[in-house]
This record gives C-alpha cells, structure tokens and sequence, in this order.
C-alpha cells in the first residue's frame, strides 16, 4: 500500500481511503507521488521493487537528485530534467529510456509518465508512473514475433486455400501447373520444378517457373527413376519412391550423385543459386504421382519445418488434382476417339458437294454426344443428320453411338417422312438404349444429286433449326417441323412427328448444326443464332472446308461445349 506523510495525503479519497490504498498496493506497475517541489510522497510495492528501495528510504527525498542519472550513472543538472519541468508546468508528461539509480547501484533504463493531482483545484503534486524499459521492448519484441508469426500462418493458410480453388477449376494437367507456378513463386519460393512419374519407370519434368515465369528450357526431359535405396541421398529420388519430404539446407546440396535423376536434379538447384530447398510428394506416400521442389536463393530466409509442412499439404492436393485431370484426360480420350471412329467418311453423290467437322469442347471440360451423319438410303435419297445426346460424359458419348447405329438402320430403308423415322426411334430409344433425352435433326434430299431439282423434306426433335443459305445472298432459318425432343414423356407429343418441305435452289448451301455453335455465354439464344447467321452469309462463296473451318474460329469466346457441323452445298445451274 501507498506511505504517506503527514497532511500530504490529503489526494485520497476521503471517502474511501482503504479501498483507493488497496488498488494502488496492489497495482503492478511502479507508481510514486511527487509534491509540488518534486519530492517523494509516496511509493507503491511495485515502485520498490522495481528501484530496488525501501518505501521509507524514499519518502520526503528529492526524487530527481535520489534516482535520475544519466548513461554514465552521472547526475544531471535539474534544469535538465524532464519530470522536474512537468511538475513545475502542473502538465502530463512521459519519458522514455531515461536512466534510473536503484537501492543497489545498478542503472535501469525507465520509461514512465506522469499526471497532475489536485484536490478542489489546488495542485497538490504528479503521479509518476515507470515500468521497465528493457522489459517493455522484450514484450514489444515478442508482440511483434507473435504478430509476423499469426501473419506468415495466415499467408500460409490463405495461399493453400487459393491453390485448392485454383486448382480445382481445370481439369488440364499442363494449366493447373501453370497456374500452381504463378501461385508460388514468388509468394513462398524463388523457383519452382514438378516432377511427374510416367510409364516404363520414367519421370518427366513437366514445368519449372522462375522468377522470370516459365522456363522451358529446363523441362520437357525424360530420366529413369532409379530404385528405392539405389540412390538414397538423392531427395528427389526418395520422395519419387514414395519417401517423406525433404528439407535441404545449403550444405546438403553438396552431396555426390549417382544417378542421372539426380544429377539432372542438382544442376537445376545450382543452376537456381539454391540456399535451401524443399521436395514433397505430390499425392500420398500409397499412390505417388510426381514431385514438387521448391527453391530460394536468400540465405537469410531459408525454408524451415513450418514451410515444410506447408508444402507437403500443397503437395497432396495438387497431387489429387493431377490424378482426377489424367482420369478425366483418359476419359476424354475414350470418348472423342469413339465419336471420331463412329463420324464415318461423308459421301459426294454426283455433284452435291458435302462437309463436316466435329470440335471437341475445349481442354478442361466435359465431352459431350454432339454427332453428324450423312448417308445414301437404299432409294438413293441423301439422309442428313445432326444430333447431340443430352448430358457431358462418356455415358453421353456412348449413347450418342447407338443413337447413331439405330436410326442408321430405321432410315436406310424406309419409305415414309422423315418424322416417322424419328417416331419409331424415340419409340426404341428406352427400350435399347441408355438415352435419356436427346436432340436431332432427320432431313432426306430429294432429287437427282446432279440435275436437280432438289426438295428437302426434314423434322425435328426439338433441335436449332437448319440453316439455309442461297446464291443471291439471303440467308433463312428453316423454323417449320418442330417437335419435341426424343425421349420426352409419353403422350405429350399429340400424334405423328411434324415434317416440313423446303424447295433448294441450285448454288445454296445448308449448315445442320449442334447449340455449341450457338451458345454464346452470359447471352440469349436469339443473339446466337443471328451471329451464325451473320457469318455465315459472309462465308457464302467460300468453299465448304473454309466455311466449316471459319465458323468454328469464330465460335464465341468461352464456350465449354462439343460442336458438330453439317454442311451441304448444291452445285449451281
């Protein structure tokens, strides 16, 4: 509790003396009273300990000549002293790092600050409060430590995240990587190299990124991976065998090789100026798809256990992205090469003129069921079909074959309209196949292929509508013989599929094609079709390969679906 002296206590609450001399007693920050003059007239436990005094040796002395020093442990003049001029202004005032003498002779730097008493309006002295100046810049220091240690968790954190969001919006291996090298360096590295196992026990470096971005020059080689223990201090060797991460300091890059893995390894670390390196796993020690190895050049800011740890956790979910993108990639591959096998070769009966092309949906996205067919019925008419299975992966590709196969066998000898085909297919279509819904465009060319005249006689099962282009530069969507789309539910047709009649004049050119050509995002269908329409036209007199080729060079930025085309062009009179 507080000493006082005499009439000089007066500061307290009258009211509640005990209670105010309890708190101050128990405060833990040094606190003395100085009167009007700058002598002491009080001390609290906390100020002892702290001076290393004795409450009484300290009341009644002059506080400036008993305890300020300067760095020498000097005295220093009065008019000098801060804490002097503050009582004598009656004004706060506070300090820091000035030199205090303690009760055993040793000098602590201080810092404090002092405030005004008074009592009705008289000024009665200051209240002084020090703490340890040492001490507050330890606490500063582990504050500060503390902070920059939450702020590298929370990058940390953050960066992982990013990656997963990243990462999990491509289903391409080589722009994941890509991506992945932007996201880390220089963020958490000066370099960054993956290392992908591949067939006959090979590992491909597929990507490396520097400062400068990629640098192809170090990727894109093949090695053979050696045998777990044939090269032990090799870390890419180990972890590619299915070993823990490794975190290497500058000193443990200087280790002899003995493979050419791990020679080509080590010439990318020095090649890099290396200081510390870390190489993890990509996916699980159970299934090891490749490597990934970090780099940094500072030796003031090498990798540590933390960063480790880090990049182990980025390792197992880009690992997990490179694993679904070559499952997907295989599908994809399964898929197009059957779309491709069943778009047999197109006929050129007499002097109609006929092509196709098929596009895949860009890397990254789903397949599709998007076909075309073109053949001679046993009459002799031209059967023209476009179609697309509804649904984006390899069950829609099947279906889309034996889509293919049935209404082949339906068209090649029936003699009816061509919406009667497409009744008894939609009628089959549950029974035989796996469609669920699916659109498409029968339409039967009636004619001589050389003479002419030429009629065309179409329906359709709620597909875009075909395309009609002609010599004298008009350019017509063929609306007529809408119906609904195969596999809708029974008894929402109301009787026979609609069929539609169109005469061609000689020189036109029809285009039968699937929505991914008219699709364009964040637009309306309207809009679409009058852009195909306006390109179209303005590719009338080309060749039928170059207007195939230009609309899909011009299909619309961003368009994630297949696109099949059909184009047919009558010869001029």
């Amino acid at each position: 509790m507080v000493e006082g002296v005499g009439d000089e206590g007066r500061w307290w609450s009258a009211a509640e003396p005990g209670f105010w001399r309890r708190v101050v007693g128990q405060l833990g920050t040094a606190l003395i009273v100085v009167d009007p003059a700058g002598r002491i007239l009080a001390v609290n436990p906390a100020a002892e300990r702290l001076l290393g005094r004795a409450a009484a040796a300290m009341r009644g002395e002059d506080a400036h000549d008993l305890l300020h020093r300067d760095a020498d442990g000097g005295r220093i003049p009065r008019e000098q002293c801060p804490l002097l001029r503050a009582v004598a202004e009656r004004a706060e005032a506070r300090g820091e790092g000035d030199i205090c003498l303690r009760g055993d002779g040793r000098l602590i730097a201080v810092s404090w600050s002092a405030s005004p008493l008074t009592d009705d309006g008289a000024f009665m002295g200051m209240a002084v409060l020090f703490t340890d100046a040492a001490g507050d810049r330890s606490a500063r220091r582990e504050r500060a430590a503390y902070t920059r240690a939450l702020e590298d968790l929370t990058e940390r954190l953050t960066l992982v995240a990013e990656i997963t969001d990243v990462l999990g919006q491509t289903l391409e291996t080589d722009e994941a990587l890509a991506r992945l090298g932007r996201l880390l360096v220089p963020r958490l590295a000066d370099w960054a190299a993956v290392d992908l196992r591949v067939g006959s026990g090979q590992v491909h470096r597929v990507a490396v990124t520097g400062p400068e971005g990629r640098d192809a020059a170090q990727e894109d080689w093949h090695e053979r991976l050696p045998e777990a223990g044939e090269e032990a201090r090799s870390p890419l060797v180990q972890v590619l065998n299915g070993g823990d991460p490794v975190l290497q300091r500058e000193a443990d890059m200087a280790a002899p090789t003995a493979s050419a893995l791990a020679a080509v390894h080590s010439g990318f670390l020095r090649a890099a100026g290396a200081t510390s390196a870390v190489t993890v796993p990509l996916g699980s020690r159970r299934q090891t798809t490749g490597a990934l190895t970090l780099v940094r050049t500072d030796p003031a800011h090498p990798f540590d256990a933390d960063d480790l740890k880090v990049v182990s956790d980025i390792g197992r979910r880009v690992g997990l992205v490179i694993d679904n993108a070559r499952r997907f990639g295989r599908q994809r591959a399964v898929a197009e090469a059957m779309q491709r096998n069943l778009l047999a070769p197109l006929p050129q009966p007499g002097r109609l003129r006929l092509a196709a092309r098929y596009q895949p949906a860009p890397a990254g996205s789903q397949v599709g069921g998007d076909w075309y067919d073109a053949f001679e019925r046993k009459d002799g008419t031209l059967a023209l079909v476009i179609g697309d299975v509804v649904g984006h992966d390899l069950t829609a590709a099947a279906g889309m074959a034996q889509l293919h196969g049935i209404l082949r066998s339906l068209a090649w000898d029936h003699s009816g309209p061509p919406g009667a085909v497409v009744d008894r297919l939609d009628d089959a279509m549950p029974a035989i196949t796996t469609v669920p819904m699916a659109t498409l465009v029968l339409a039967l060319l009636e004619g001589s292929p050389h003479t002419g005249p030429w009629t065309l006689r179409w329906t359709s099962a709620g597909h875009p509508p075909p395309l009609l282009l002609t010599q004298d530069g008009q350019a017509r969507y063929l609306e007529a013989g809408q119906g609904l789309l195969l596999g809708a539910p029974p008894g929402t047709g109301g009787g026979s599929r609609p069929n539609a009649t169109e005469p061609l004049p000689p020189g036109s050119t029809l285009l039968l094609y699937t929505d991914g050509l008219i699709e364009i995002p964040g637009s309306d269908l309207d809009t679409g079709l009058a852009r195909l329409r306006r390109h179209a036209l303005a590719l009338a007199h080309e060749p039928l390969d170059t207007l195939c080729d230009q609309l899909l060079a011009r299909m619309p930025p961003g368009s994630t679906d297949d696109v099949a085309l059909l184009t047919l062009r009558l010869p001029s009179p």
